[in-house]
């Protein structure tokens, strides 16, 4: 095979996951099966599927699989749980009486190469409340901690964002 048909190949197969992902959220938003809104969302989906895929393609973004997707909802999962968690934590350190907070900046390394995939990371830090994400400098994110709980820059990146890198390493490989 020559490198234009693995290209077109590939090509082709981002547009039928992107088709499948656009499709299955059409369906979890209706949440019909009438053949009038299947038809409806299978249209919208294939259109917006061509339109979306070049511009998926020139975003550089790692080729769309079973498995990335797979990892990217785990990490949407963990996400959540971490949103929710950290919530809970900064209702606590607000409502107790003496306020116990240490705030501070802290550099936390990154092994991720592509800038779409720390800006991702970057995002889900400042999402998260109790932190928030200043700057991204090389592989480097600063991040405010409301709470430092380690000045180790290890420890720091491993409570930060430890759980969120392993899920995005895995996507964006």
């Amino acid at each position: 095979m020559t490198d234009t048909t693995n290209e077109r190949t590939g090509r082709m197969r981002d547009y039928c996951y992107l088709f499948v992902m656009l499709f299955a959220t059409w369906l979890m938003l209706t949440s019909s099966l009438q053949w009038q809104e299947l038809t409806t969302g299978a249209l919208i989906s294939v259109v917006l599927a061509i339109y979306l895929g070049k511009t998926y393609a020139s975003l550089g973004m790692p080729p769309l699989s079973v498995k990335r997707i797979g990892y990217f909802i785990a990490y949407l999962a963990i996400l959540f749980v971490e949103v929710m968690r950290a919530n809970f934590d900064v209702a606590c350190i607000v409502l107790h009486p003496k306020l116990p907070i240490k705030p501070g900046i802290v550099a936390v390394k990154t092994d991720l190469k592509q800038d779409v995939a720390k800006m991702i990371l970057a995002n889900s830090i400042t999402l998260t409340p109790g932190t928030f994400t200043l700057d991204i400098i090389g592989d480097t994110l600063l991040v405010h901690w409301i709470v430092v709980k380690s000045e180790d820059g290890e420890e720091a990146a491993r409570l930060i964002s430890g759980r969120f890198e392993k899920y995005l390493k895995a996507v964006f490989a």
